[in-house]
């Protein structure tokens, strides 16, 4: 039996009020020890006027929803593209592939935004932000996500496409009746793992003015100095984005680690 088994099982026999008591009090404990460190420095916390930029801070939120959904749609398009153009047999598109995924990969993304929109946004005249910012954030992503498909591409054995050629299937049946399920199935964990930093991601858009939650939240900083407040409201906001899809990627992992078991 390995370890982790031994441990899922561990947890698996936990009741569900033993769960809800030990997370309330990992929680109180944390609220205590940041009620401490404001009591501490001497800091008064107010929540109450951040309340009056409600309306502004939804439709902060809202923009961060569209630029992550859309980059997660773009990147998975770039990440396909780039894993046909490595697995070409012309040169060029391999090289071209391995240098993309290089370059994004060890460069900061905060580097890329400048990059993308102040020198090929200008020259080509894409002046609207929030089509740029997707765009940005799939070039960033895409590089990761095609990595994602070159590794569950590598994870196939190759015995199975012998069996298939054995069985007379042609490459168009091949691929569609036994390589993409099983690659679906290997991607969608980590998929959803990269949304997660694809929404985080998105907070330094801000810097380019596109009026994401952050860059909301920064203007509200402006107006009511209460700093600290609002970065707390904002990592609350971030944690209520990423918490279900940070669940669903656990459930995934755990649905498709070993095969389509109940």
């Amino acid at each position: 039996m390995k370890l982790k088994d031994i441990f899922l099982k561990t947890n698996d026999k936990v009741s569900l009020s033993k769960k809800i008591f030990n997370i309330s009090l990992v929680m109180l404990i944390l609220i205590l020890v940041l009620v401490y460190s404001f009591i501490k420095i001497g800091y008064s916390v107010s929540f109450m006027e951040i309340f009056e930029y409600t309306p502004k801070i939804i439709e902060g939120i809202k923009i961060t929803i569209f630029v992550s959904l859309s980059s997660l749609i773009l990147s998975v398009i770039i990440g396909i593209i780039l894993t046909i153009l490595r697995n070409s047999k012309f040169l060029p598109f391999v090289y071209f592939s391995k240098l993309y995924v290089l370059f994004i990969r060890n460069t900061p993304l905060l580097v890329q935004i400048f990059l993308f929109f102040y020198i090929f946004g200008t020259a080509f005249n894409l002046e609207n932000r929030y089509v740029l910012a997707p765009i940005i954030l799939s070039i960033f992503s895409g590089a990761y996500i095609s990595e994602i498909i070159r590794s569950s591409l590598e994870s196939i054995d190759s015995k199975q496409i012998e069996t298939c050629i054995s069985l007379g299937f042609n490459k168009f049946q091949t691929l569609f009746y036994v390589i993409i399920p099983q690659i679906i199935r290997i991607i969608l964990p980590p998929l959803s793992g990269q949304f997660i930093s694809l929404i985080k991601d998105s907070s330094l858009l801000s810097v380019i003015s596109v009026s994401e939650v952050t860059k909301i939240i920064e203007e509200i900083n402006s107006l009511n100095f209460r700093v600290i407040e609002n970065y707390l409201i904002l990592a609350l906001i971030y944690l209520i984005l990423t918490i279900p899809i940070h669940y669903l990627s656990r459930y995934l992992e755990k649905r498709f680690s070993n095969g389509y078991r109940d």
